[in-house]
């Protein structure tokens, strides 16, 4: 029952051998707008159980808990073994991650995400209007997309919502849904803590424009103008001690600290720079809107 012809054992080895190529030409990551975004960059403590474990300007941050470790991005497909590294420097155990988190279903920003995941078995959450770009790996994303797969797909675990909660060990964070950048952008609100003081923290994804064409030439994503002005309405007043973003140069990191400074979670206190950034993504999209076509 098991006769086989020859040439039918030596195609299947054949495809065997050659199916894992074909699925990883599918997969071309663009080149990096910045090599500032490859860069290594030594992690550090920003404030009580989170810190920075990011690239020179891809940041992304590790919160931990009794219960083990939030990963909030993960960079460029390379910037794997980067995450890695500055966990363990700071003395915890990659392994340890138990939930995965992104601020939007960019390359920049989910390139590593499958192969961590893979390595973790980690809990990925994600803002439920990311699970169809996640799935075919950034190939349907109205501004990026329509050339394959810029990252590896990967397959949410859970869907959230604006105003759901992740809890880990103690930890709640908010997700926040501020879309535009991507469908499903997001920020996240929380709280930590040191010997001193609570400092409620936002990592906020702020709302750049990622497109040339006029927002009305996006029919794939028809909500995309009423969905950034929804977001900047909602980025006006969220309170905060603290704020982060997606990209360091965002919020001015270097700014406000260099390699082998001592603990000082007050330097991110920036309230001022907060309302500049969202004041200046709110001109760019006022311009923006000025530019569509009259409705006929």
């Amino acid at each position: 029952m098991f006769n086989c012809p020859l040439q039918n054992i030596l195609l299947a080895a054949t495809l065997l051998l050659t199916a894992p190529t074909v699925i990883a030409q599918k997969i071309q990551e663009p080149k990096p707008m910045s090599a500032e975004w490859s860069m290594p960059y030594q992690p550090f403590r920003i404030a009580g159980n989170l810190y920075y474990v990011g690239t020179y300007d891809l940041a992304c941050y590790l919160i931990t808990t009794p219960a083990g470790n939030i990963l909030i991005n993960t960079g460029l497909a390379a910037s794997a073994a980067q995450i890695k590294k500055n966990i363990q420097t700071l003395g915890f155990r990659f392994a340890d991650i138990k939930i995965l988190l992104t601020t939007q279903a960019h390359y920049d920003h989910m390139g590593a995400m499958a192969a961590i995941k893979t390595k973790t078995r980690a809990q990925l959450m994600v803002d439920k209007k990311e699970a169809a770009v996640l799935k075919d790996g950034g190939s349907s994303d109205y501004a990026l997309g329509g050339k394959g797969s810029s990252y590896a797909p990967v397959k949410p675990d859970r869907l959230l919502s604006d105003g759901d909660t992740i809890r880990l060990g103690g930890m709640q964070l908010v997700m926040l849904h501020h879309p535009g950048h991507t469908r499903g952008s997001c920020s996240f609100l929380f709280t930590v803590k040191d010997d001193q003081q609570s400092y409620r923290v936002l990592i906020a994804n702020l709302p750049t424009i990622v497109t040339e064409k006029p927002f009305s030439a996006i029919t794939d994503y028809p909500e995309i103008a009423a969905d950034y002005a929804y977001t900047f309405k909602t980025m006006q007043n969220i309170p905060f001690d603290i704020w982060l973003a997606s990209h360091a140069s965002q919020f001015k990191m270097h700014d406000k600290h260099a390699p082998g400074d001592a603990y000082n979670p007050a330097v991110f206190n920036d309230q001022q720079g907060y309302r500049n950034a969202i004041s200046s993504l709110q001109k760019q999209y006022d311009e923006k809107m000025k530019q569509q076509p009259a409705t006929q």
